[in-house]
């Protein structure tokens, strides 16, 4: 009798993870953790990188979409992360940062789309209880802005989901400390692999931003750059190149919208700012008005240059480039030369698709020189060893990776799962 007392005063419940999706492949993270007393947490609903555009019900099927859920978790704002919030049931509630919230909202706004779910801020460093879990976010260094790893408590269980991370860019500190002082008695770590199993450069957005004067100091004409416009680490490190090199970084709408929605969140950056303009094209205004946001393009008509100014003083210009762009640069008489110089700022591999062959094609057609100055948004494979001993787990399950099942050696002993595949903790 004594010992049915103590279990009443003291209730055990199970703790289950099951990676729903993710563990073969990168990007597309689906991960819950649930008790046997019905409470349950989603880390992250990504959309899959190889998912058609018009694409839809993407969630998981092991996903249980009709039961209860405490909350979904968003690391950071990239759409392999938060993508099929969409599909998510509109009462399930969102934690996440802030600045996350800020630029999910403004992407489905992009795309004409509201999501209907309430979002909970965290800050990092601060526990927040969510049903019985305990969550504590840490910002940390990635190639998003706001993201974060959580460590998650639960009925005596620990788990630390590392969300994309790496050690090179301007938030390195924030990973490295981590690495110093980890949270202690982890009994699952669940982390992400993108560069296992390849040599993509990890070197520092410093280094790379001397690479950039370089290359704006040895051309004569413009500079077209072709970029993620959500990569907030790339747009500082190019406007500081180009405040050292003499030249204008010239970004579009949406990059300027991107811009204005973090000025809260940091010395970044902006439209106002000198070195910086906005090129206002007709395609990007139309789309801004057709979704209801013509306000904002009225905004930054006085930081805004014409696409035909681009043709004037090229020495002056860095220039945002993408196929959409193009369309609306051609028109203005603003084609490549052999005077210019384009950068891919971004992987290799996107230059394998349909918007990487376009934008290749325009430069080599106009004779302009080419250049590759990216640096990996993820760590290193080195980092990604020292980042598990650091961490000590009882437990590594690998995710967000598709080089997991091929020579592993100087990593921890690794607990392999399968898409959909449940565990006890």
């Amino acid at each position: 009798m004594a010992t049915l007392n103590s279990v009443m005063a003291n209730p055990i419940s199970d703790v289950r993870l099951t990676v729903h999706r993710a563990t073969h492949q990168i990007g597309g993270n689906c991960i819950e953790l649930c008790t046997s007393d019905g409470h349950r947490i989603i880390l992250d609903v990504g959309r899959p990188l190889d998912a058609l555009q018009d694409a839809c019900d993407l969630l998981p099927p092991s996903l249980d979409l009709a039961a209860p859920c405490d909350g979904v978790l968003i690391s950071h704002p990239h759409q392999d992360h938060y993508g099929l919030l969409e599909e998510a049931p509109s009462a399930w509630p969102i934690y996440c940062g802030a600045a996350t919230e800020r630029l999910i909202r403004l992407s489905s706004a992009i795309f004409g789309k509201q999501l209907p779910h309430v979002f909970h801020p965290w800050k990092s460093g601060m526990a927040l209880q969510i049903g019985p879990f305990n969550v504590t976010p840490f910002l940390i260094d990635h190639s998003a802005f706001d993201a974060y790893m959580m460590l998650i408590e639960v009925y005596g269980k620990r788990v630390l989901y590392s969300g994309d991370f790496r050690t090179h860019g301007r938030k390195s500190i924030l990973t490295r400390r981590l690495m110093a002082a980890p949270p202690e008695n982890i009994d699952v770590l669940l982390m992400e692999g993108t560069n296992l199993g390849s040599d993509k450069a990890c070197i520092t957005e410093r280094k790379l931003e001397g690479d950039f004067v370089d290359l704006f100091r040895s051309t004569t004409g413009r500079v077209f750059v072709a970029r993620s416009a959500q990569n907030v680490d790339r747009t500082v490190t190019l406007y500081r190149a180009c405040l050292k090199a003499g030249r204008t970084l010239v970004v579009d709408l949406y990059t300027a919208e991107v811009m204005e929605a973090l000025a809260d969140f940091g010395r970044l950056p902006r439209p106002g700012w000198k070195n910086l303009k906005v090129v206002v094209t007709s395609a990007f205004a139309r789309m801004y008005r057709r979704t209801g946001r013509e306000a904002f393009v009225e905004q930054m008509v006085p930081h805004g240059i014409s696409a035909a100014k681009l043709a004037e003083t090229p020495e002056r210009w860095v220039v945002m480039v993408r196929p959409s762009l193009i369309r609306d640069y051609v028109p203005k008489g603003v084609t490549p030369n052999s005077n210019d110089a384009w950068c891919w700022s971004m992987w290799r591999g996107y230059l394998g698709n349909e918007d990487g062959a376009l934008v290749s094609k325009w430069f080599r057609d106009g004779g302009s020189r080419a250049d590759h100055i990216h640096t990996s948004g993820h760590a290193s494979p080195s980092v990604l060893q020292s980042f598990a001993h650091a961490m000590n787990a009882k437990q590594f399950v690998p995710i967000h990776g598709a080089a997991w099942d091929g020579d592993t050696t100087g990593f921890p002993s690794i607990r392999r799962l399968a898409d959909g595949e449940s565990m006890t903790l």
